[in-house]
């Protein structure tokens, strides 16, 4: 079932449970007995295609501490902003996506902080990192700022990475690069 959808995702199709469960001789009730709904099927999905992005963005990452994980987030963002396919499903189901990727009770956002607060303990853990709040918090907080500028903004930031980057930044207490800790915004 995850395949069968995913296969759609990455083609910028519409998923339509009833019709995949059909193809695959399943009835519809068997699939919202295994996922709850067709957000969360979606939102694994989402999340499948989204978790190699990040672990190669940490992979990539120069250095240890904040500023590794500033440049591991940043690369992360930038991912999902130049993301044809999360940009395409964005546009096509709208109100459906931003509660996929945004909703604290459904599967995107909840699996989004769990990993960026396990990156932020790993570099405690390791002695590179002192965080400024709890990890999942900060975690938290991250995430959220990551769903407002690249996927629900009223006021008009959607997609400004470097903006983000900065914001960010500031959070985790490490400068901006271009930035003195100190200098101004």
């Amino acid at each position: 079932m995850l395949d069968a959808v995913m296969y759609r995702y990455i083609r910028g199709r519409r998923i339509d449970v009833q019709e995949i469960a059909a193809e695959l001789s399943l009835g519809r009730t068997t699939v919202y007995r295994w996922f709850g709904s067709r957000e969360k099927l979606i939102g694994e999905v989402v999340v499948r295609a989204g978790e190699p992005a990040l672990r190669a963005a940490r992979e990539q990452a120069r250095g240890t501490g904040g500023q590794a994980l500033l440049e591991t987030f940043d690369a992360f963002n930038r991912f999902l902003a130049d993301n044809r396919v999360l940009r395409t499903f964005v546009e096509r189901e709208r109100d459906a996506a931003l509660r996929i990727i945004t909703s604290g009770v459904g599967t995107v956002h909840p699996r989004l902080v769990e990993l960026i607060s396990g990156l932020i303990v790993e570099e405690i853990e390791a002695g590179t990192y002192v965080a400024p709040v709890e990890p999942d918090t900060l975690g938290y907080a991250i995430v959220r700022l990551g769903e407002a500028f690249l996927f629900n903004d009223p006021a008009g930031m959607r997609g400004e990475v470097d903006r983000l980057r900065d914001v960010e930044a500031a959070i985790l207490g490490v400068s901006a690069p271009g930035r003195s800790k100190q200098e101004p915004s």
